[in-house]
């Protein structure tokens, strides 16, 4: 029945293998899963991405230094994430993600404070954990309540203002601020305190910590990053989609007549009746002078102007033993902020040693260290959290810099992310920088890749729901919207 409604409602049905085309440009997240939902949609989709490997940002890639495939970043998801999740569910490998609902704080020394749900209804459920956390002080315990009191009543706050100055307005404690809000908060959304538009910060306060004890579950992928993506091209393939890597588009023609697209790559000519442009936003800004004329473009070029990069640190180390026990900790107090021991929860991973990623956020100062001073920096570090690190030796190491790991979210960003729609007849965006309500994530990126399919669609006649739910808030937290 579903597939006779879709069919009934979606010219998509047609058998003609010119019409209800769609090219999408860019297969990182935001294209796949505009591709595959569009697929599902019932149209012809052709997937273009210019590198060998699917991901985007969010892919692994072979490191030749070391022999290893490693990701370009450590990439979690948590809970709340539904429309990733959902995206994970089309390609069959849910089950490839490892959940821990632990959250493991660690001082330099060792002390540790463990953040984990109770059985105490939302939002209540983080409120003992909290409470018997070593790393914060009674003032740290009191503002901190205070705060997430705070952004439970006034759940709607208007974008521009800063979440620095929210929190002095808060009665902050050092403690409060350097152990949780820089640590947790801004090294999730990577960016400085100052530089971070208050909507965002509550909104991730209220997905991770308040809704629901299902909401702040941390998932990691027990693959390399890549491997999840892997069957992408299957999953189009059986919808009469295809894929094709190493094509660089170059522009972009729009025949008014005949209502088509057709795109350059190189020498290759391609044509469809839809484009999506899924491209980061320092390529779309390049592509845009190749686009056709538009009164709009040089609205969509200003905003585009406006948007900057925040950069991301990792460092890989593989020791030759066993450093800890845990399979993630957040770091105090150091340049470190996370620890991924991916050895333990990735089995593609052998040997009995200890293959760990160092992520250092919003790392500007980091990022500009010679290769062989980050690594020893972040190795010595590291032995102050962990000591069997210190004796241990390692085996080999690499330093992955991404310098434009996601887009900045200051204050007023909302104002300038522009939506789905673009200024060109039967063309989209997608992108994790497109108006999604959500900062730059993966679940931000699928977002814009669901929301481009819903346009397009809706621009053909089917006014179709693909963006999946959000996690529906549990407990008393259903009182407070």
């Amino acid at each position: 029945m579903e597939s006779e409604t879709r069919t009934a409602m979606n010219p998509a049905g047609s058998e003609d293998a010119a019409a209800n085309s769609v090219m999408v440009v860019g297969g990182g997240v935001a294209g796949m899963s505009a591709a595959c939902a569009l697929a599902d949609a019932g149209f012809r989709v052709t997937l273009l991405e210019r590198r060998g490997y699917l991901g985007g940002r969010a892919a692994s890639y072979f490191h030749p230094g070391t022999g290893e495939v490693i990701d370009n970043c450590q990439h979690v998801l948590f809970g709340c994430c539904t429309n990733l999740i959902d995206f994970y569910k089309r390609l069959g490998v849910e089950d490839r993600i490892f959940w821990d609902r632990r959250m493991t704080l660690i001082e330099p020394g060792g002390r540790r404070s463990v953040l984990e749900p109770s059985k105490l209804p939302a939002p209540m459920h983080g409120l003992p954990a909290i409470l018997r956390a070593h790393c914060f002080s009674v003032a740290d315990k009191v503002a901190l309540m205070v705060a997430m009191g705070s952004m439970l009543l006034h759940h709607r706050p208007t974008s521009g203002r800063s979440l620095l100055q929210w929190l002095k307005a808060h009665g902050q404690t050092a403690g409060a601020q350097s152990r949780f809000w820089e640590l947790v908060i801004a090294s999730a959304l990577n960016a400085s305190l100052d530089q971070i538009d208050l909507a965002y910060a509550q909104k991730v306060i209220r997905e991770l910590l308040l809704n629901s004890p299902e909401a702040g579950a941390m998932g990691m992928s027990r693959v390399p990053l890549s491997d999840l993506y892997a069957g992408t091209a299957e999953y189009l393939e059986a919808r009469r989609g295809r894929l094709l890597h190493g094509r660089s588009v170059t522009g972009a023609e729009w025949d008014e007549s005949a209502r088509r697209w057709t795109v350059q790559c190189g020498e290759e000519r391609l044509e469809a009746e839809h484009l999506v442009l899924a491209l980061s936003f320092e390529a779309m800004a390049k592509l845009l002078p190749t686009m056709p004329e538009s009164a709009d473009a040089g609205g969509l070029q200003e905003r585009l102007s406006k948007l900057t990069h925040q950069p991301i640190c990792s460092v890989h180390l593989w020791f030759d033993r066993e450093i800890t026990e845990l399979d993630h900790a957040l770091l105090l107090d150091g340049e470190i902020h996370w620890m991924y021991h991916k050895s333990r929860w990735q089995p593609v991973r052998t040997g009995e040693g200890s293959y760990v990623e160092l992520v250092i956020s919003a790392s500007h100062k980091f990022a500009a260290l010679p290769r062989e001073e980050a690594i020893r920096r972040a190795t010595k570090q590291l032995g102050e959290y962990f000591p069997a690190a210190k004796s241990a030796r390692v085996v080999k190491s690499a330093l992955v810099k991404e310098v434009r790991a996601t887009f900045g979210v200051p204050p007023g960003i909302d104002a300038i992310r522009p939506g789905a729609i673009s200024p060109w007849p039967q063309c989209f965006l997608a992108g994790d920088w497109v108006q999604t309500g959500w900062p730059a994530t993966m679940e931000g990126a699928v977002r814009s890749g669901y929301l481009a399919a819903e346009a397009l669609c809706r621009s053909v006649g089917d006014p179709r729901s693909i963006l999946a739910a959000e996690l529906a808030a549990t407990g008393w937290m259903r009182m407070f919207g």
